[in-house]
């Protein structure tokens, strides 16, 4: 097979789009630097100009993962919600579609093993999507008295966990895991009962 030189555009970039697919294909450990360099047509003394190994192009490709997921949720956050309960389920919504339209960079970010203290770039990232979580659930939880409510930090954390739950189990398209619910409602009524849990919304009559 004639290897094609890499004439086009960033290759940095290239690179971390091969990168995406692969890991959307076969996983975080599914491929090998010079594999992505063949996909890219390029030598793999060409990565290495790049990225010290295969940790750091994941990375980067988790970093810009963060970014996406940053931009999603603040939109989700302040598109106009009436109350912060609408905006705090519009950021789990948020949550969900982004895994699906962006299984590539998801893996990378919570599936990979990859510190986000990596880079500073991508601890960086990291941080300013949880941040819009955090503010969310600050923002819902103001109402409770102090000595009751969880921290930001928590509160983030126990939601956070519900909805990757839902995504792995549920939302992956993976064969043997489909709910008679879909992955929306399963999420919608994991977070009532946590909230009901914190008085935050009424209990069901």
């Amino acid at each position: 097979m004639h290897k094609r030189g890499y004439h086009h555009g960033n290759l940095r970039q290239a690179l971390v789009e091969v990168c995406l697919r692969l890991i959307a294909e076969r996983g975080p450990n599914g491929f090998t630097l010079s594999e992505a360099a063949r996909e890219a047509g390029v030598t793999p003394a060409a990565v290495y100009r790049h990225f010290a190994g295969r940790e750091d192009l994941i990375a980067e490709a988790a970093r810009q993962g963060y970014e996406i997921f940053a931009d999603l949720l603040d939109y989700a956050y302040n598109e106009g919600q009436p109350s912060a309960l609408a905006a705090f389920e519009a950021t789990g919504r948020a949550y969900l579609a982004f895994a699906r339209k962006h299984p590539g960079h998801y893996v990378a970010m919570f599936e990979s093993g990859i510190s986000i203290q990596r880079t500073p770039e991508l601890a960086q990232a990291a941080a300013r999507a949880t941040a819009v979580m955090e503010k969310a659930a600050a923002d819902l939880s103001r109402h409770i008295p102090p000595e009751k409510r969880p921290p930001p930090s928590m509160f983030v954390a126990h939601v956070w966990a519900l909805s990757h739950g839902v995504v792995e189990l549920f939302a992956r398209g993976v064969p043997g895991t489909r709910s008679p619910f879909s992955p929306e409602a399963l999420l919608e009524s994991g977070i009532g009962v946590y909230l009901r849990g914190l008085g935050l919304i009424p209990p069901d009559i």
